[in-house]
Order: structure tokens, then sequence, then C-alpha cells
């Protein structure tokens, strides 16, 4: 429970009297800590006081200052528009998010401009080149309870980014959350589900932070995290703009990760759970990095943001390129029992993320793709091939074809995700230009605030 953002709304908004938000705050306090009545009631009231200073910035004269820390405000939730759930209304506001990093000018290789989940810098020397990756992943919201699972798929999929960049996996990074009432234990059992992964795929934790979550003002035991990972190559980047008119679209087998782990457990699949307990997708990367055939792969993805639908749209958009795409060769790179699981649960498995590693590659070195990539004991299938449609195509199996597009969501897995549903908002195109007003305003914010810390400097 955020008790400061309880306190916030309700002063601002008027809908409670001070003295009946105090009571009731009182109340919702002693919830989660084992204090007295005046203890509770005297911290509710210190919570009161300290936001009803804040709001007394509203009131000062320096106009740039009340800019400074005002928010750009869309007037649009992230819930509403569908943020985090690897649909349309996500793409397009992380697109936005990548427009006030392009508008920064910085010299990155690849960065979100491109929709890819790393970015890519390049080093040059006097000897030669090289190309660092990094990329950052959160754990799956729905497994604050499950801490060990969290950590251990939440560094796959960071250590996933890195590799479908044609980097080599180097470091591994940290960021952990746990609210007020956390027992301690839960940092523990993250932290030794990201060792896990560590450790089997020979990638050093090196550095991380842990604190809590919204400090004194959240309540309750709710863990959230972050692992990030560094990656370097001699290389340049296999990212998606580099999928060709012609190429070969290869996939290997997956289990998914917190995604169809968050499915089993909350429907009561718990075989599947040990489905996902592998790295599978790092096997396959380090075979083709021995192999020395990265630099000869024209792009690499993980099927994950939102599911091949979504990987399948977001490369189309980037290149211009079509894809044809084959469905039953596709179900054929989903371990069986997962996609038991999938058909049971009426759960699309197009929409939904499986953590298979695709390779887009020209027709030459496919069949060699192949050989080392089963070598290394990772089955891996050709689904479809690259062409100029402009537009993602599945052939459907009773010879049907269907123009692949991201729903609104990706597909539901949850009985509370099929209860919010994913079909798109009557006023989507209205949200989208209240967000795109809110991202242009944080770039004006951006440059004023540079000007102002240059001159004065």
């Amino acid at each position: 429970m955020d008790i400061e953002g309880f306190v916030r709304s309700n002063l601002i908004n008027n809908n409670l009297d001070e003295g009946s938000i105090k009571s009731i705050l009182a109340k919702r306090i002693k919830e989660f800590k084992n204090i007295s009545d005046d203890d509770s009631t005297l911290m509710a009231k210190v919570v009161i006081d300290e936001v009803k200073t804040t709001l007394e910035l509203n009131n000062i004269e320096d106009n740039f200052l009340k800019e400074l820390i005002d928010v750009p405000k869309a007037n649009v939730t992230m819930g509403k528009i569908g943020v985090g759930s690897r649909g349309a209304g996500d793409f397009f506001v992380h697109r936005k998010i990548a427009e006030i990093v392009d508008s920064t000018n910085s010299n990155s290789l690849v960065d979100s401009t491109a929709q890819d989940d790393g970015g890519v810098v390049k080093v040059s020397n006097i000897n030669d080149d090289m190309y660092v990756t990094t990329a950052v992943d959160g754990i799956h919201s729905r497994l604050s309870e499950y801490p060990f699972l969290g950590g251990f798929h939440v560094t796959r999929a960071t250590l996933r980014d890195v590799c479908v960049m044609g980097a080599d996996p180097i470091a591994i990074l940290s960021d952990l959350h746990l609210a007020d009432d956390g027992d301690v234990g839960k940092l523990f059992d993250f932290t030794a589900g990201v060792c896990t992964v560590s450790e089997l795929a020979d990638v050093p934790l090196v550095a991380g932070s842990t604190l809590r979550v919204g400090g004194d003002m959240v309540l309750g035991d709710r863990l959230v995290s972050a692992v990030g990972s560094v990656g370097v190559s001699q290389y340049p980047p296999t990212a998606r703009k580099g999928a060709t008119n012609g190429d070969i679209i290869l996939m290997t087998e997956g289990s998914g990760g917190g995604t169809i782990t968050t499915t089993a457990i909350y429907n009561g699949f718990f075989d599947v759970i040990w489905d996902t307990m592998n790295i599978n997708f790092i096997k396959a990367s380090q075979a083709l990095f021995d192999a020395d055939l990265v630099k000869k792969v024209h792009a690499m993805t993980d099927v994950t943001n939102g599911g091949l639908r979504g990987d399948a749209h977001e490369i189309s958009q980037t290149t211009g390129l079509g894809l044809e795409f084959y469905e039953d060769k596709l179900k054929s790179t989903i371990t069986p029992n997962v996609l038991n699981m999938l058909n049971k649960l009426n759960i699309d498995f197009l929409g939904v993320s499986t953590d298979s590693l695709m390779l887009v590659v020209p027709p030459e070195i496919s069949d060699e793709i192949i050989k080392t990539t089963t070598k290394a004991g990772v089955p891996i299938t050709k689904v479809g091939e690259v062409n100029n449609t402009g537009y993602p195509n599945l052939i459907k199996e009773d010879g049907l074809e269907e123009k692949l597009t991201p729903q609104f969501r990706e597909a539901a897995y949850t009985k509370i995700k099929k209860l919010v549903g994913d079909t798109t908002p009557e006023d989507f195109e209205k949200m989208k230009e209240k967000v795109q007003k809110a991202s242009n305003n944080a770039i004006t914010k951006k440059e004023k605030v540079i000007e102002y810390i240059l001159n004065k400097n």
C-alpha cells in the first residue's frame, strides 16, 4: 500500500477531510504493522504533515522551479494504455520514450529507437573496434511471491537481450527493491535465482543495489527488481534492422520464462514450471559464438515482447520488410508441455513470450546454423522467410493466410488479464495524442534544464 499516494490523492482532490484521512490511514497501517493505536495515529499524522509540506511547492514564486518539479502529465494511466502488457499501446509508449532518448543526439550504434531490447555502443582503439552491448529487464510483476523464480527468469531475459545483439555476455548487475514489511529472506532467494543463471552461464554478478520500495511510504512485502547485463563483440550488432529480403527465419525450441511460469502458477499447471528451468537460449547463442557464425547472421531476437505477433510487427516496422511464417512449424518450436497448457487455457501461442531464439540468416548459412545449434542440444526449425511485402504474414495449417498484428495487449494468460481483456479502447487514438503531447513536453523540459545548467556554469 502506498500511504503517501493515498494521502496526496485525497488532499489534492479534497476527497476526505484531514481527520478522516488520518483515521483511515492509521487503521491501514495497523493492518501491516504490529504497533499501538497511538503509534499508528502518529505515523499517519507525520505522513500527512510531510505531504502537506510538499504541496506548498505549488505556492512558490520561482516558476521555473515549479516547472522542474511538475510532471508533464498525459492524463492517461499506465493500465489504460497497456504499458507493460506488450501490445499496441505498450509499443506506442516505448516509441515515445525512444523519441526522448533520440532527442539527446547521443552517439550510440543501436538505441531504443530501433525497438531492440539491448543497446550498443562502438568503442574504437588503435588495434580494432569493439562493440559493447547493455540490456536491463524487470522481474515479472506476478513473481513477487516467488523470488527465486523471478530472479532466475529475469537474469535469463537480460542475458538473452545481450546475446541477440551478437554479443558475448561478460557481466550481470542486479537492482533489488523490497517493500518495508518484506522478509529479508526474499532478498537472498531472489539473489540465489540470479546466481543460478550466473553460475550456469559462467557470467559473474558484479554489482547491484538493494533498497526498499518507496522507503517508509509503501507498506507490504511487494518485491520489484531489475537485472542488467553487459556483453562485448568484435562484430557489428545483429539488430532487427539487419534483416534482408530473401533471408531464412529460424527459431529454436522455446519453453518460456517469466510469462509461462506465471501462467503455470496462476492456472494450476505447476509441472510446467520445470519446463522453463533451463538456459537453452544461452547455450544456442554460445554455440554460434564459438563457431564464429554470429558475424554472418543478419538479425537475432528473442520471442518475448507480446509473442511472435509483437516481435514480427516490430521487425517489419523497423525494416519496412515483410515476414512470412508457417503455423505448423511455429507450433513445433514450443515444448509439448507448454503448448498443451496454452491450448487448454485457450491462450494464443503467437501472443505470449515463448523465449525462442529467432535468427534471420542468409539462405547459404541456414544449414550450418541448424547443425551448430542442434549439436549444442537445442532443437531449431526453419519457420519462414523474409520478403518485401512490408508486413508479417502467417500461413495457417489449413492453408489460409492471416496478417500478423499485435493485439492491444499480449494474449491474456491469467484470469485477471482475461477480465481486463485485450480489445483496443475506443479512445485509443485520443490517448495516443495525449501521450505524444506529454512526450514532447518532457523533451522541452529537458532542453530548458540543460540550457539553464550550461548558462549557470
